[in-house]
């Protein structure tokens, strides 16, 4: 896997053979694991792509919880626990972290974002002299918000830079237009020396110039080129010949876009 300038916050993960219990009990048998030795992180933008059940959401958690995030999503200062459902990878995991300490930092994973929101209301529900937590996301409770606009409201005001950002499908929240918002906003915190690593199924997002992709498939984990990801070539396959691939999928010469 490519060298990157180590300049960040989070170089690289490495998994600790000594600490694997049975490679064949899960999370440790995910195709994600299969010679998994270390990952290398790209200084601004890493996205992790790969079939459902490839592990990339494994992995993206157990890289977040082994960072000090909660589980759930948040920052580190979030301790909530609706549900102890994240898998013990994390424990088998080394982080290499760069000599620059990140300011600020973020887990978001879109399934369990609604969780994150109801803490928050929860935090401002009880007395205190400090400012209610909700005015860093916005000032607009997230429940009283579409998914989609919540997001933004996260990624606009609460991500303030020089942070290390680990978002899972955030794309499940956001409109196509909304991806590309999320585009620009992501330049402004990289170029505020903040690092991204984005768990996706995409292809807008995928396309952020400075960044590195690793696609997750049976064969394990891979370096590839934009144009290399699965998810790219099959919707670029449909949007050149949605008529004949629809044909091809329904078996119905008549099926129309």
């Amino acid at each position: 896997m490519k060298a990157f300038e180590a300049r960040h916050y989070l170089l690289k993960a490495q998994l600790l053979a000594e600490r694997i219990p049975d490679h064949k009990v899960y999370p440790f048998s995910l195709p994600v694991l299969r010679d998994f030795a270390e990952i290398t992180f790209h200084p601004k933008v890493t996205f992790l792509v790969g079939e459902n059940g490839s592990g990339k959401s494994t992995l993206i958690e157990a890289l977040a919880v082994a960072w000090g995030f909660n589980a759930e999503g948040g920052s580190k200062n979030f301790n909530f626990a609706t549900v102890k459902a994240h898998s013990d990878l994390h424990k088998a995991l080394r982080l290499v972290k760069g000599v620059k300490r990140a300011r600020d930092g973020f887990f978001l994973r879109a399934e369990s974002y609604f969780n994150v929101a109801s803490n928050i209301d929860a935090l401002d529900r009880e007395p205190g002299f400090s400012p209610p937590v909700i005015s860093s996301y916005g000032g607009v409770s997230l429940h009283e918000q579409s998914h989609g606009e919540s997001f933004m409201a996260l990624l606009e005001n609460r991500l303030r830079g020089n942070g290390l950002y680990i978002l899972d499908e955030p794309e499940a929240a956001l409109s196509p237009m909304r991806q590309l918002a999320m585009l620009v906003r992501m330049k402004e915190l990289a170029d505020d020396n903040s690092q991204f690593i984005i768990a996706t199924h995409s292809p807008i997002l995928m396309a952020y110039p400075d960044a590195c992709i690793y696609q997750i498939s049976e064969n394990g984990i891979q370096q590839v080129s934009f144009d290399e990801t699965e998810h790219v070539q099959i919707t670029r396959t449909f949007l050149e010949r949605p008529q004949a691939m629809l044909r091809r999928l329904l078996g119905d010469d008549k099926a129309e876009t």
